[in-house]
């Protein structure tokens, strides 16, 4: 069929540029296509394209090329109940690669792939492929446990026994060990190196050696040293590293004063955990007349022990971040810097880069100050002694005497920056947070909730304005920077999340794809207090885009902040040291052209590196708080809770007490067929109409935990009652196919053993109320 030439020109475009989607606008004006009549005759041009299928249209509503389709290129990520995803393009949904379609490709690796099925335009949904070839492997060494073969074994097989990995890999995954490395004893956990790698027809068997004995699976500490290992956290530091740091004073020298402002004669105190040893920010505060405040953020000045490009610098680099896990800390920087001279010890003299703000009424800043100072801290405050001085402890508050004053003024301070960043829209995802209490063993204790409190949210107050006062200064200046970005939400999680809303009777209003953070605000207001509150916002914050470091100046979506970087933890955080690094050299004067040039090619490398190893240390404290929460329900099988649908699938409902820890309720132990509605996130049984939705109460009964698995099954013992006309949805029959109603059946069959069980349960349970303690 003969194209029009506007036809072929749009055509030449996006094949050019195969990666970009393109808005009917952006083709309007590159073809010049302006006025209403040419606008369509570009519509229909572009009607026709996608109709002889030349073009599609992505879930936004821009338009790309069908051509070279059938191959992809991405990162996979697999799961390890068998199937995966590929990272494909930023405005593009994942593919799906199907259980059995992985071609041996691993967690992490780049892969070629061929498409099975392509998206479906009206969703977004739905596209498919299958791995062809793996084209660089991201992993070359794993942990897991050894299993020992015996000497009959030896001789048949060549390998001394298996390894069963951990992290995404499924249950069948083996590693055979060959002789030539490490030969470790049964049971324990090691390293080891990959040799032969999956292929398409053996995708789950892998050939290497051990490198390194880690310890028994049952000693203390294993567990989290072998968490450490799967992602490849460095558990010591190198020898120069050490030796460069011993080398390092713990007293401040005379010569590392000059140039400095000296501001030991003020009041300055810090504030923290009980149990934090790295002191990276003290503060100072000076109340003004005119309602205006005189603020000075001290943060330890890393920088100026950890010189760029020496083993310290490069070994933090690498690790890019401290991770804190539940009985260690694995420190960015060596402890005789972090615990030591960089921390903001009391009565000790520390050097410190310090942002001084003069803050109005309304919370803006109206001058600031950034400079090199050395400051000495009168007192080590804990977050608990502070709150306890606001609620009115009269003992606390004639100990800190003379600091009660200060601390006063700070909070009156911290609630004039509060209301200021509502007022511009920030978002407010305040989510709770476990503390997991161990014994010296390792072995949990119990979970409790960690409360932020007024002295927990000051300095938190303090910390943002100081970082975002940084950023603005340096952007204007027009200088290389690194900075915290967090990008506005994508349009399809932002679509279903208004879908989503409408279960509960509310509409968002305004386009998805410019949504200002203000107005989700107004949605999380309407919620306020409601029941249901905890479960909108969580459900806003899994719409959100994931924070990161660019070298480019984006803004931070949450915070509603047109400027922000990370200034205040450069003892646990590279990005924050390579902050005061620029501060070092941009307050010597403007950069060269040729110094510009080099950091405008490092910078992007190391905000991309940063992002990557901060995402790594998240990844491995979740693995060890799921690890910890399931060891904590061990015992606990039989025992029933209450608790609240977190989040629902099409296999089962995940479960969260109110103690945080989650588990799964699985639709094939429920007494009825359940459709699921993937837009509202709801269950409707098919035979009963019962409804199963997020943020709904239920009374469940732990049923089984896997502590190798971290997972944790529970059985349903009751539910509060959903009204159907509540969630727009009316529990109707829903098509499916033969496979489905198959098992549907089968399940059915399953549940009617023990339906009088489970009625009797209920009954019981309806009688009673249920605490975050054992029935007796």
């Amino acid at each position: 069929m003969a194209l029009s030439k506007l036809e072929r020109s749009i055509l030449e475009v996006l094949q050019d540029n195969p990666d970009h989607a393109y808005t009917t606008q952006e083709l309007s004006s590159i073809f010049n296509y302006r006025g209403s009549k040419n606008y369509k005759k570009l519509v229909k041009a572009l009607a026709f394209l996608e109709r002889i299928e030349e073009v599609y249209v992505t879930p936004q509503g821009k338009f790309k090329t069908k051509q070279n389709q059938s191959r992809i290129e991405g990162v996979y990520r697999a799961n390890e109940r068998g199937f995966g995803f590929i990272e494909y393009a930023p405005d593009e949904p994942d593919f799906f690669v199907p259980r059995g379609r992985s071609g041996g490709a691993m967690n992490g690796d780049r892969v070629e792939a061929r498409v099975i099925k392509h998206v479906d335009p009206a969703t977004g949904k739905g596209s498919e492929a299958e791995i062809i070839r793996v084209i660089e492997r991201q992993q070359s060494q794993l942990v897991g446990e050894f299993i020992q073969y015996d000497q009959s074994q030896r001789e048949e097989s060549g390998y001394i026994g298996f390894v069963e990995p951990q992290g995404t890999f499924p249950s069948e995954t083996r590693v055979y060990i060959l002789p030539e490395g490490v030969h470790p004893a049964a049971h324990s956990i090691v390293t080891l190196e990959i040799k032969t790698y999956p292929t398409p027809d053996k995708p789950h068997q892998m050939v290497g050696y051990a490198t390194r004995e880690i310890g028994h699976k049952d000693a203390p500490g294993v567990d989290i040293l072998t968490i450490l290992y799967q992602f490849n956290i460095p558990t010591e530091f190198p020898e120069e590293v050490l030796e460069e740091a011993s080398q390092v004073p713990q007293t401040i020298q005379a010569e590392d004063l000059d140039g400095r402002v000296d501001v030991r004669d003020q009041l300055v105190f810090t504030i923290d955990g009980a149990d934090a040893k790295d002191l990276d920010d003290a503060i100072g505060l000076e109340v003004l007349e005119g309602g205006r405040y005189r603020l000075s953020v001290h943060i330890a000045d890393v920088s100026h022990y950890v010189q760029e490009g020496s083993p310290m610098d490069l070994e933090a680099y690498e690790r890019g971040t401290s991770v804190y896990l539940t009985d260690r800390v694995v420190p960015m920087l060596p402890q005789r810097l972090s615990n030591g001279i960089c921390s903001l010890n009391p009565r000790e003299d520390r050097l410190t880069l310090t942002c001084e703000m003069v803050i109005n009424s309304q919370g803006h800043v109206e001058s600031h100050k950034i400079y090199e100072s050395v400051i000495h801290s009168d007192y080590r405050m804990t977050y608990d002694d502070v709150n306890e001085i606001i609620a009115g402890n009269e003992a606390l508050r004639e100990t800190y005497a003379e600091i009660t004053p200060t601390i006063d003024a700070m909070v009156d301070l911290h609630h004039i920056l509060e209301d200021m960043r509502i007022s511009r829209g920030a978002l407010n995802f305040d989510t709770e947070e476990a503390y997991i209490k161990v014994d010296e063993d390792g072995h949990p204790l119990d979970i409790q909730l960690r409360e932020r409190q007024t002295g927990e949210r000051l300095i938190e107050s303090f910390m943002l304005v100081a970082n975002e006062t940084v950023a603005k200064d340096f952007k204007d200046r027009q200088y290389p920077f690194i900075y915290r970005i967090h990008e506005q939400p994508d349009t399809e999680k932002l679509d279903r999340f208004a879908e989503f809303i409408t279960s509960f009777g509310m509409i968002l209003r305004g386009n998805t794809e410019n949504m200002r953070p203000k107005q989700l605000q107004e949605v999380m207001a309407k919620v306020a207090d409601e029941a249901y509150e905890p479960v909108v916002s969580m459900m806003l914050l899994r719409s959100m885009q994931q924070a990161k470091y660019s070298e480019e100046p984006h803004g931070h979506y949450g915070l509603a902040a047109q400027d922000y970087t990370h200034f205040t933890s450069p003892i646990r955080r590279y990005p924050d040291l390579i902050v005061h690094r620029l501060i070092h050299k941009y307050l010597k004067g403007q950069p060269s052209g040729k110094e510009r040039t080099r950091l405008e090619k490092r910078l992007p490398v190391i905000a991309d590196h940063s992002s990557k190893m901060e995402r790594r240390a998240v990844e491995a404290e979740r693995e060890t708080d799921a690890l910890k929460k399931a060891e904590f329900m061990a015992d606990k099988v039989g025992e029933q809770y209450e608790g609240m649908i977190t989040s629902v699938t099409n296999f089962g409902m995940f479960v969260q007490m109110p103690n945080t820890v989650e588990g799964l309720i699985r639709l094939d132990g429920l007494d009825d067929y359940y459709n699921f509605h993937p837009d509202h996130l709801i269950l409707v049984g098919e035979r009963k109409g019962g409804i199963f939705r997020i943020g709904q109460k239920v009374t469940i009964e732990v049923e089984q935990v896997n502590i190798d698995e971290r997972q944790i099954d529970f059985k349903l013992i009751d539910a509060e009652a959903v009204d159907p006309a509540d969630v727009n949805i009316q529990p109707q029959k829903a098509k499916r196919s033969d496979r489905q109603k198959q098992h549907g059946k089968s399940r059915r069959k399953k549940s009617q053993d023990h339906k009088s069980k489970q009625r009797s349960r209920k009954g019981k349970a309806k009688k009673q109320n249920f605490k975050l303690r054992k029935r007796k």
